[in-house]
């Protein structure tokens, strides 16, 4: 530490500081200095500034210090007080991501560790490039204060290796990206040893001067031909982090099954848990029965009783900063990115059967017409009387008991499905949005590649479980709101906005299209649009009219002010019933710990005060996950139709523009481009109004809606990219439709030849 004068000392008497107790003074600031700073500290005023001014300009000609912005002074090779970072997908041993200089300070080693974004900052993520204040910490460390995020291009990417010469004896590796939306090729510089063809690589693009595009390979995380590649390839494009830091690890481990004390015990009751068979983790279970109050006639009690996440995931600890961080667990058909790590997700927070466990219960009790009348919140212990598939239990209410689920159909099973018929009757009468969105499941062979795409079955076992967690959710949030006072605690709502008008004309245009009118300015309701449905499933048309309305919608999201939502017809919504999976749910989990006083682990100061930000961090880390799943998806679907290039396929336009159709096929739903260069020869216009392309010659249409034949030109698993032809399909155009489009721009499609004077038709 640089000796300074005592205070007592005047300046006249002050010491000249040597040259070392200088240095020692700029390099234990956390900033960088000026000369005024350096006089202060160490009391040199007067004609003795004219001394210190030529030892700090010998210093810095000897190379160990810089003068960096408004002449402020760091040591040789120190970061500046404000620069541009990278965040890295690494951690340090409390959980904390790094980053990295980039740009002009690119070569200096430092290890840089993320602080706390400002209120009016976003929160930095990996692969970020971020500009911020940096405070040292010490020779090389520093601390970054995220200023704002700088959005400029990809930070990363991914792509498949190919060699395409040789330079000065050694190969030149091109790498192509993965990404269908940014259809580049880099070419490698210090590529790394042992390349292969084929490998995806992991890499850096570079700025250049020259028009080429350069990349510096980061890791090679596989092989392009290894089916198992596309989960990679979905994680590593969304910057979805993998790997737990080891101080969350070690808080995982550390945790144990607590003992009955204050809590609620729970274990003589028949909880049973009912999911997938694929499931590894089960977060919630379900028992009613008959409410036994004769003032409740006909009505139910509920228990839904969810793992006590809170209770092993402590605020601002290690663990909770990489769960925050992930937002949400990210499902593939091969693997799972979780939320928290196994010991959590697949051990302690897993209702296993005959096993005693922490949670969290709603206590509900619906009346005879399924409207919840009264709710508490209690945790509890509890262990599961069994682990039930939603095969199971449909199978066993239809008369098929097996030797697991005959015992339990009378006590257990069968008043599920009572209080299931009272939820639905409710639901029914609110009027909710019902879309037919079809889940479809990959389903993988023993080597990794697609063996069946099948869509998942929607069994009465499926919804009474939704119902249930429904419920439980809207007790969640009246609870929450019942205590709530000046503020607090603050409550983290699931919002879904009725649709924007614009998408609500675009959506009336598209079903007129296909022959389901609405009202021009009517008022959009759940219900309206439900009817709507009924009457496209009457015609045949029910998936695409689906896929219409979901795309008109609002994105549901996560905030702290309350919007309603539109598509359950809900006032009031929270998560609270997937701790395991959704960080939005463990926050409702303290939120209620505090409200209701069920002891410790409620909202910290910090976690209130950051409530916003979190708010627009899981969301947007939500929409990260639909991202990379759809990506995988994609892949998965791709690769499985690549070896039946050629073939032929029943599908459905679903979207019209003006290069071409969107097809969806009806065996698997995949998707692809039909360009307007494969439909049978004529010009196209686009008419937006009717949703159709229409030859001007032939008045031949092909309309949103409608079914084509057709054959599969182009399949790219590595993009997750497929082309089509049109064969079949097209009907007579309406009346008017295509001739009002040519005057706003016609498409053309491939001229007609002539030959010997005659015309000919090009298939």
């Amino acid at each position: 530490m640089a000796k300074r004068p005592s205070p007592r000392t005047s300046a006249r008497d002050a010491p000249m500081p040597s040259k070392q107790e200088v240095l020692d003074y700029i390099r234990e600031s956390p900033t960088p200095v000026g000369k005024r700073e350096i006089a202060r500290a160490f009391q040199i005023k007067g004609d003795r500034r004219a001394d210190l001014k030529a030892l700090l300009r010998e210093i810095e000609d000897e190379g160990l210090i810089d003068r960096g912005r408004k002449r402020r002074l760091a040591p040789s090779g120190a970061l500046p007080e404000v620069a541009v970072i990278q965040v890295d997908d690494a951690y340090d041993e409390d959980g904390a991501l790094l980053a990295k200089p980039t740009g002009p300070h690119a070569e200096i080693t430092a290890e840089i560790v993320m602080g706390e974004a400002g209120r009016r900052s976003e929160p930095a993520k990996p692969g970020d490039r971020v500009l911020a204040r940096l405070e040292r910490r010490g020779a090389g460390r520093y601390e970054a204060f995220p200023i704002r995020i700088l959005k400029s291009g990809p930070d990363k990417v991914l792509g498949a290796i190919t060699k395409t010469g040789k330079h000065k004896g050694g190969p030149v590796w091109a790498l192509q990206s993965v990404d269908r939306k940014q259809d580049r090729t880099y070419t490698l510089v210090r590529p790394p040893e042992h390349l292969s063809e084929g490998d995806l690589v992991l890499a850096r693009p570079l700025p250049t001067r020259r028009g080429d595009r350069e990349a510096e390979a980061i890791e090679v995380i596989g092989r392009a031909d290894d089916p198992r590649a596309f989960s990679l390839i979905a994680i590593h494009k969304n910057a979805i982090p993998v790997a737990f830091p080891e101080a969350a690890l070690a808080e995982a481990e550390a945790g144990a099954v607590p003992n009955l004390g204050a809590r609620e015990d729970l274990r003589a009751i028949p909880l049973v848990t009912i999911d997938g068979a694929d499931a590894r983790d089960f977060d919630d279970a379900v028992w009613a029965e008959s409410d036994p109050d004769p003032k409740n006639p006909g009505g139910f009690r509920l228990i839904v009783a969810i793992a006590d996440v809170a209770e092993y995931v402590k605020a601002d600890g290690a663990l909770d900063k990489a769960a925050r961080l992930r937002g949400n667990s990210v499902y593939f058909p091969d693997r799972v990115v979780p939320m928290l790590p196994e010991r959590l997700s697949n051990d302690l927070c897993s209702l296993r059967p005959n096993e005693n466990r922490a949670c969290l219960a709603a206590h509900m009790t619906l009346d005879r017409h399924g409207h919840l009348v009264a709710h508490r919140f209690t945790r509890g212990l509890m262990r599961s009387a069994a682990r039930l598939t939603y095969e199971q239990v449909q199978d066993a209410q239809d008369g098929q008991p097996d030797e697991t689920t005959e015992p339990l159909l009378e006590p257990v099973i069968r008043p599920l499905y009572q209080a299931y018929t009272a939820l639905l009757a409710a639901r029914e009468k609110r009027g909710t949005l019902e879309l037919d969105l079809p889940e479809r499941k990959v389903t993988l062979g023993e080597d990794g590649h697609v063996a069946t795409i099948k869509p998942r079955p929607r069994l009465d076992s499926h919804r009474l479980i939704e119902e249930f967690m429904i419920a439980a959710n809207v007790a969640a949030a009246e609870a929450l709101e019942a205590k709530q006072r000046g503020g607090q605690p603050p409550i983290m709502y699931r919002i879904h906005e009725p649709p924007p008008m614009d998408k609500v004309e675009a959506l009336r245009q598209s079903l007129e299209a296909m022959g389901l009118p609405m009202a021009k300015g009517a008022v959009i309701q759940p219900r309206l649009l439900t009817g709507l449905l009924d009457q496209a499933a009457e015609a045949g048309k029910g998936q695409i009219v689906s896929d219409i309305v979901l795309r008109a919608q609002s994105q549901a999201c996560y905030r702290s002010e309350n919007a309603g939502h539109f598509g359950l017809a809900l006032r009031r919504y929270c998560h609270f019933t997937s701790p395991i999976r959704r960080y939005s749910d463990l926050l409702v989990h303290r939120a209620l710990i505090g409200a209701c006083r069920l002891g410790e682990g409620g909202l910290s100061k910090a976690e209130i005060e950051a409530f916003d930000e979190t708010a627009e961090l899981i969301s947007a880390t939500e929409r990260r996950a639909i991202s990379a799943e759809r990506d995988a998806m994609d892949r998965y679907v791709t690769a499985f139709l690549s070896d039946r290039v050629g073939a032929a396929f029943d599908g459905r336009i679903s979207g019209v523009q003006r290069f071409g159709l969107f097809v969806t096929l009806e065996e698997t739903g995949a998707d692809g481009l039909a360009p307007v260069s494969t439909l049978p020869w004529d010009r196209y216009d686009h008419d937006e109004a009717h949703q159709c392309l229409v030859g001007q010659e032939t008045r031949q249409a092909f309309t949103l809606g409608d079914r084509v034949r057709v054959k599969l030109v182009e399949a790219n698993p590595l993009t997750g990219g497929m082309a089509f032809e049109i064969l079949e399909g097209g009907r007579p155009a309406p009346k008017n439709a295509g001739r009002s489009s040519r005057r706003g721009g016609m498409r053309k499609g491939p001229r007609r030849p002539k030959v010997g004077g005659g015309r000919i038709r090009r298939r």
